[in-house]
């Protein structure tokens, strides 16, 4: 059981809309079957390549990072879908790739982790299904356009502006979980201290300057933005108005983290497509989700019916909105 939060800790959460936490997870139970399970995961998606022709080498040997490098440095390969633990918000096909093996279920439902959930949220958790696995090559190697933030630096946005509006009410807490180390120079996240206390702001969509969903300039004081480094085995909580980017990864190896996110039971989640469970509960200890079979089965049910349905993002904003002309 983690120690429960200081008077300054909660003094720091309320105030700035974001807390470090460092310690939280094991680096042997939580983090490394993680490692081990994406390790095996790219070592049959350069197997296929390989055979299919689109890589001249598997690169076996290498350390995953490394790997990863040479194989989108030379093929481009989208493989982001291929690792990612959610499905995409449009064109989903019954052939989508999501991973939700064993390790990664392990790091949702870690027991430590629920404990930091839990202090700021209560006892009765459920996964929110706005998750993602970000595994971020260097900068230099990101093909200008490139459309997918699962790879390149995020632009400012709150979280609470990529849901729907159903779910303006829930308590959604943002745990952000670094696999490496995440520093300044290889794209940690920026935040911009106490700016969830205004509330929502305005997002524009994506354009071919600005790709991302994102908050406009006018709306964001970036000379107060810090960065939040954080090592491995610690989290960084948001609030789900706190305003955030991340920098770009100027180093010469990846920058791995999963972006999780939970909400009191029986809450709305903002994307009711997409499957969510229950992860601890107290008052109902049988509702819980019981291991990673059942999520897949949960995932694979939702991509059979959004393959089968005509389908849309999950978005509140206006195209021709004033704010973003």
């Amino acid at each position: 059981m983690l120690p429960s939060l200081t008077e300054a800790q909660l003094a720091h959460w309320n105030t700035r809309g974001y807390l470090v936490l460092d310690d939280v997870l094991d680096l042997q139970t939580d983090i490394a079957p993680v490692v081990a399970e994406y390790e095996a995961l790219l070592d049959t998606l350069c197997s296929r390549w390989y055979d299919e022709g689109r890589l001249s080498s598997t690169y076996a040997g290498l350390p995953f990072g490394q790997r990863l490098i040479k194989v989108f440095a030379q093929s481009g390969q989208a493989y982001y879908q291929h690792f990612d633990i959610a499905l995409p918000g449009a064109g989903v096909t019954e052939e989508t790739p999501i991973h939700t093996g064993p390790a990664v279920f392990g790091l949702l439902t870690s027991p430590r982790l629920l404990d930091a959930v839990q202090m700021l949220i209560g006892p009765e958790i459920y996964s929110n299904p706005v998750q993602h696995v970000r595994i971020k090559p260097p900068q230099r190697l990101v093909p200008d356009g490139h459309v997918s933030s699962l790879v390149r630096a995020t632009d400012w946005h709150q979280d609470q502006g990529v849901i729907l509006p159903e779910a303006d009410a829930s308590i959604m807490l943002t745990v952000w979980v670094p696999i490496t180390d995440a520093t300044v120079e290889n794209g940690c996240l920026a935040v911009i201290p106490g700016s969830h206390q205004a509330g929502l702001a305005p997002h524009c969509l994506g354009s071919a300057a600005r790709p991302d969903l994102h908050i406009p300039d006018q709306f964001l004081p970036l000379e107060e933005a810090v960065p939040v480094p954080v090592k491995r085995g610690g989290v960084l909580l948001m609030h789900r108005c706190t305003k955030h980017s991340s920098l770009s990864n100027q180093s010469d190896d990846i920058r791995w983290s999963f972006d999780l996110r939970y909400n009191p039971i029986g809450q709305p989640t903002g994307r009711p497509a997409f499957p969510g469970f229950v992860a601890r509960s107290g008052a109902d200890p049988a509702s819980v989700l019981p291991d990673h079979h059942a999520w897949t089965a949960l995932w694979h049910a939702a991509r059979r019916r959004l393959a089968e349905s005509e389908q849309q993002r999950f978005n509140r904003w206006a195209e021709d909105a004033l704010v973003c002309a």
